[in-house]
């Protein structure tokens, strides 16, 4: 087969491969990209394979950088493209489930496929456009399925990791797993526990975003893989209640997604849930903030200090989700209930504790924090103007 168009983004990155041709090696666009091209979906990164050990294409190229040249890889600097030239290698036995022991360089393309995780992830596109497709994976293109390469439960022993990204590549791309991998999947899911949590959580965080989610999610249930996550053994009936959002949901955003997730599995702790899945201190913060505001939406409708304390896009993601729900919403109301407040920040009043110590004498401490919150929430409520002179006529009448 042949691309009768070939897309910007390899168009842009011809001249590499040309230039390694030139030195007398062979040079294909490799992976993802190359599947996305026929799919006509979106392409990302362009990832260039070649018989050219790492040191022989350092020596084409008059600017480039060592990002995992251990593993083969170099990084070429075109003009202002930067590409990721990895030579053909086969790897010895794995280690961990995720890393082989050893990596050794070959010239064969063919033994640089072989190791690939999916068949339509094994693809290698020529500088004419001409595909290279030695497992089959054309066909299990069109026929929407993804199968593992060679012999699955081999290709999960080598990197559990695949597992995830199975389920992942079936929440973006909407396929089926073929039987054989799937079988090998679940059989294989206890692997997950020796993966690293932080790639575990960027291919469910991946699965959770993508168009055909719950697909991903109904295999990741099926195969139980969830029992060998952090903190989730034993959650199935409580992950199956995500299929009763809208038929048509998608999340918004990562903050949702989780949030949606923790409100299903009705962690108690969510802090203490997502330092277990390693995720920054802004992330977790803002998933705790969607999770308080989803509570106080179930009490009633939100109040100025309650759209005070959080931010606008958080309060309209909680909202969206209850929408999904099937709840009752009313999304204009919280923005008009945002946008009417005097302040959004407290760095915003008229008067701090400096002031404070100055002319009225207050000594630094909780008191004077007292003093200053009750500022705060009379402004944000509409009791107080956020004026100087009316903050000093309300503390001379406080006094």
């Amino acid at each position: 087969m042949r691309l009768t168009q070939m897309p910007s983004e390899f168009q842009k990155a011809l001249p590499v491969l040309e230039k390694i041709k030139e030195a007398g090696f062979e040079a294909y666009f490799v992976g993802g990209s190359v599947r996305d091209a026929l799919l006509h979906r979106p392409i990302h990164d362009v990832d260039i394979a070649t018989s050219s050990y790492p040191e022989e294409t350092k020596q084409i190229f008059p600017r480039t950088a060592d990002i995992g040249i251990e593993h083969g890889t170099v990084l070429v600097l075109d003009g202002d493209e930067e590409y990721e030239v990895t030579t053909f290698r086969t790897e010895d036995v794995y280690v961990d489930y995720r890393r082989p022991s050893s990596v050794s360089f070959v010239r064969s393309l063919e033994e640089d496929l072989k190791r690939r995780d999916f068949t339509v992830n094994a693809f290698a596109l020529d500088e004419m456009g001409k595909i290279i497709d030695l497992f089959d994976g054309l066909r299990d293109l069109e026929n929407q399925v993804l199968r593992a390469v060679g012999v699955a439960s081999e290709r999960f022993n080598e990197d559990a990791l695949r597992i995830m990204r199975g389920f992942r590549f079936q929440a973006s791309l909407g396929f089926e797993l073929e039987s054989e991998t799937f079988k090998a999947m679940k059989t294989l899911t206890p692997l997950l526990e020796k993966i690293s949590v932080e790639r575990t959580f960027v291919e469910f965080d991946k699965l959770l975003l993508a168009p055909f989610w719950r697909r991903g999610l109904a295999s990741m249930i099926e195969s139980q893989a969830y029992d060998h996550l952090p903190d989730m053994a034993g959650s199935q009936e409580n992950l199956q209640s995500l299929f009763d959002l809208d038929a048509d949901f998608t999340f918004e955003s990562s903050e949702q997604a989780w949030a949606a997730l923790l409100w299903v599995l009705e962690v108690e702790d969510a802090q203490q849930f997502l330092k277990h899945w390693k995720t920054s201190r802004q992330f977790a913060r803002q998933i705790q903030d969607l999770l308080t505001i989803l509570e106080l939406r179930e009490e009633g409708e939100l109040s100025k200090r309650d759209c005070y304390r959080f931010e606008l896009d958080l309060l309209l993601q909680a909202e969206n989700l209850r929408q999904a729900q099937g709840k009752e919403v009313n999304p204009q109301a919280i923005e008009e209930t945002y946008h009417s407040l005097t302040i959004h920040d407290k760095k915003e009043i008229q008067i701090n504790g400096g002031i404070l110590i100055k002319e009225y004498g207050c000594q630094p401490g909780p008191e004077m924090g007292e003093i200053l919150t009750e500022i705060e929430y009379a402004i944000v409520d509409g009791e107080l103007e956020n004026d100087r002179q009316a903050i000093h006529a309300y503390l001379r009448e406080k006094k």
